[in-house]
């Protein structure tokens, strides 16, 4: 009786499981091969269906699941992904990182976020070594703003990695929205609307985004042969939009601003209502991301539209690519953007077209 009531035996009792089942257990109860069982776990052909179907019965009936970390660490395949940014507080950033999160879902692969707290070199080093320790098979990096320490990004040699928003692309792979294409739509839409300038409400200093689009709107009123107003700068924040638009509203001449993001549109649409400056009959303006409330907006925003999702696809296929071709890649791959004309921009004031 003492021995009875001792631990339960293994294989006890009719459609009792034994714990931790192996290999061997399924192979046994399957009467195949160890051999035949890892082939069928591991998808391979060469398996008739018959012998398949008694082999994914019986890992069913012991509850057997492979050992998916002992398979990466022979083939060198994690199914993985690492993914470096230095903040979530931008909506471009967010919405990069939940497209490539969905992308790489679809491709049967995991990410694995490493946020970077400061951006310097050796930081971003640093968060490649853990992401080695980690196991991943390739890298994205979500760049959005200059290196504090360097003036060029520098990672480890033959590294799998691209690089999002990013001017890297001699030596990397890059993936980019158009930032000059979709600036320059945004200006000529307001320069046809009679607008003698374009005002810029521009983003951070440190951002390439930002750099990019203020770039672009000097040029195109300089091809355009206008002059170019001093830009105000904010942070991405509707707060410093609506600060740099208490400025704005107080400039006669300004009835055209370009605003480098929909968040800093949101504070201008607010300060230019408070200071009596009528959107658009006073004051046209445009953003730019097409936010999903932007629409929303009173008056709905015009605004330069991003296509997010294929920003994050095109990042984790060119991932992939590298991991499959066992090769790193370089050059710039730019998504297209387009203007989404709403009610946020008009005439210029006291011009009939």
């Amino acid at each position: 009786m003492a021995a009875a009531d001792s631990a339960p035996q293994r294989g006890g009792g009719r459609g009792s499981r034994p714990p931790n089942a192996s290999m061997a257990d399924v192979a046994r109860l399957a009467g195949v091969s160890s051999q035949t069982v890892s082939r069928v776990s591991n998808g391979f052909p060469g398996v008739n269906e018959e012998t398949r179907d008694r082999v994914q019965t019986a890992m069913k009936q012991l509850g057997y699941r492979p050992n998916s970390a002992a398979r990466a660490l022979k083939r060198g395949d994690f199914r993985t992904i690492g993914v470096i940014t230095f903040t979530l507080a931008t909506t471009g950033n967010v919405r990069t990182l939940e497209a490539i999160a969905t992308s790489a879902a679809e491709e049967g692969y995991a990410v694995t976020l490493l946020p970077v707290a400061v951006p310097t070199q050796d930081e971003v080093r640093g968060a490649f070594s853990r992401l080695g320790e980690l196991a991943v098979d390739a890298v994205i990096v979500i760049m959005e703003v200059h290196l504090l320490d360097s003036a060029r990004l520098s990672l480890p040699p033959h590294v799998k990695v691209v690089v999002a928003d990013s001017d890297a692309g001699d030596r990397y792979a890059v993936v980019d929205t158009d930032q000059a294409g979709g600036t320059r739509a945004a200006v000529r839409h307001l320069l046809d609307l009679g607008h003698d300038t374009v005002w810029h409400l521009a983003g951070p200093s440190a951002s390439y985004a930002a750099q990019r689009r203020t770039d672009a709107w000097r040029a195109a009123l300089e091809e355009a042969g206008r002059a170019a107003p001093p830009p105000v700068r904010g942070d991405w924040s509707a707060e410093s939009g609506y600060r740099a638009g208490l400025h704005l509203a107080g400039q006669d001449d300004c009835t055209a601003v370009f605003a480098a993001n929909d968040q800093m549109a949101l504070g201008l649409l607010r300060a230019l209502a408070e200071r009596g400056r009528r959107v658009p009959e006073d004051v046209s303006v445009i953003g730019f991301d097409d936010i999903p409330d932007s629409g929303s907006f009173l008056p709905p925003l015009t605004t330069v539209h991003q296509d997010f999702a294929e920003v994050g696809r095109r990042c984790v296929h060119s991932a992939l690519r590298q991991v499959r071709q066992s090769a790193p890649e370089s050059g710039t791959t730019l998504v297209p953007t387009r203007l989404v004309v709403r009610d946020s921009t008009g005439p210029a004031p006291h011009r009939t077209l």
